[in-house]
């Protein structure tokens, strides 16, 4: 009996579209499961029925910019409407299109991906955010397909190319700022730690106040896995405490507007009672009153390097994984005061 295509997926321990694609020598399979296929193609004999496909343009090539799987928040976030800007102006420089790809949770993505791989639709991903244990990016590595991470990785970290801001170093001076100011209770309101920026976030905020010989209270640390719509418990019991604290750090300028929200809602006035420092710079801090002070984390840029990364990966197949930090800087507004 001849070999087949799925007896050689079966021993390198990968899916049969795979093999096909490292057939075609297409540059969305990663060296090394390039070379764990071929090695099981020439230990079976196994010869394709194909002819090998050299011919695509880079014109024909395509990009995928998988978001968080969210029925809404996705394209609620300006974060990602920034990195998608910047991606699709860096690919419309260099004759590459994109695709959007998004989903109710991960296996509606997964199935999605799946079906793209299969038709060969997709030349390389670029995933928009990064936590840890994600079947998404566990997908995509164990399929040996190209992607790219915004954000740190959390697994096959050393395998993976990603953009991201130091985002450790970006909390702590925006904690310092608020020390400078006279501050020292400042709490922390973030998303879930589950998602490594929010992780990071929260430890520059921690590392600053033990610098600065402050004590990190608990308390004063607050995890949302979501925006809060309306009445958030545990943001109300903060600023209903007796010891209020006089700033908040906030991990998102969307959970800044939910912030201030609360505060008019309560009576405390920005910043005379409380101050705010937020992350993104994105418009939400530059419409809300007062206009809030940010951490620029330049998403564009953010969103341009993900494609140049991605793209040189796809034409120059062998190249090593890199890790690049866009940096990032502090806007002052009006949403922060010296007491």
């Amino acid at each position: 009996m001849s070999v087949t295509l799925k007896d050689v997926a079966a021993l390198a321990g990968v899916s049969p579209s795979t093999v096909s694609r490292v057939c075609k020598d297409n540059p969305s399979i990663s060296r090394e499961t390039k070379e764990k296929v071929r090695k099981a193609i020439e230990e079976l004999g196994y010869e394709p029925n194909f002819q090998s496909d050299q011919e695509e343009v880079a014109g024909n090539r395509t990009i995928g910019i998988i978001l968080p799987p969210s029925p809404k928040e996705s394209f609620e976030n300006a974060f990602h409407l920034e990195v998608i800007r910047g991606v699709s102006q860096f690919c419309n420089q260099h004759h590459y299109m994109n695709t959007i790809i998004t989903g109710q949770d991960e296996e509606e993505i997964i199935h999605v991906l799946n079906s793209l791989v299969k038709r060969e639709k997709v030349d390389g991903f670029i995933v928009t955010y990064s936590k840890q244990d994600d079947p998404i990016i566990d997908y995509l590595y164990n399929e040996g397909l190209l992607y790219i991470v915004i954000g740190k990785a959390y697994k096959f970290a050393n395998q993976t190319v990603y953009v991201d801001n130091d985002n450790v170093l970006a909390a702590q001076e925006a904690t310092e700022y608020l020390i400078q100011l006279g501050h020292t209770n400042i709490a922390y309101l973030g998303s879930d730690s589950n998602l490594m920026f929010s992780a990071d976030r929260k430890a520059g905020y921690q590392l600053a106040l033990l610098n600065s010989g402050l004590a990190v209270n608990p308390d004063n640390i607050i995890e949302l896995p979501f925006i809060p719509e309306e009445h958030s418990v545990a943001v109300h019991a903060l600023l209903s405490r007796g010891e209020r604290p006089s700033a908040i750090l906030v991990s998102d300028d969307i959970f800044a507007v939910a912030l201030e929200r609360a505060c008019i809602e309560m009576g405390i006035s920005i910043p005379e009672d409380l101050s705010i420092l937020s992350f993104n710079n994105s418009l939400f801090a530059r419409l809300t009153s007062p206009p809030l002070t940010s951490i620029d984390i330049n998403s564009v840029q953010l969103g341009i390097e993900a494609a140049s990364q991605v793209i040189n990966h796809i034409e120059n197949p062998n190249l090593l994984a890199t890790k690049i930090i866009v940096p990032h800087k502090l806007v002052e507004r009006h949403s922060c005061k010296k007491i």
